[in-house]
């Protein structure tokens, strides 16, 4: 992921259309990320439109500090957007329908080698 992002950087490497666009450090993080009550908000944001933190926060049950902190989380990784709305509230969207994982068997480097299974 680091050499991908350097290459780009120096323009060595133009992304392709199929090529990943949000990148998780580990499972661990995305499996946190993506729980399943993180999903439930993505979904509530996607289908209610919440209006503000505030709106989704009541909606949801959640507490606003802790709302907000899983917002800008998810933000980071491109998974939601905070948009600036009236009266200085932030309004936050889901900029994608559907996410996939792709999970790679082997690690970068690994030679490959036969994966013989004993009869």
């Amino acid at each position: 992921m680091k050499a991908r992002t350097l290459a780009i950087a120096r323009g060595e490497h133009r992304p392709g259309r199929g090529e990943p666009k949000v990148w998780f450090p580990s499972l661990e993080s995305f499996a946190k990320i993506l729980s399943d009550r993180n999903r439930a908000l993505l979904r509530m944001i996607t289908e209610e439109r919440p209006a503000s933190i505030a709106e989704l926060s009541e909606r949801s049950g959640r507490a606003r500090s802790n709302l907000s902190r899983t917002l800008h989380t998810m933000e980071r990784y491109g998974l939601v957007r905070l948009e600036k709305g009236d009266r200085g509230r932030v309004v936050p969207r889901v900029p994608y329908s559907e996410i996939l994982l792709d999970v790679p068997i082997k690690s970068l480097g690994e030679k490959d080698r036969d994966a013989r299974i004993p009869a």
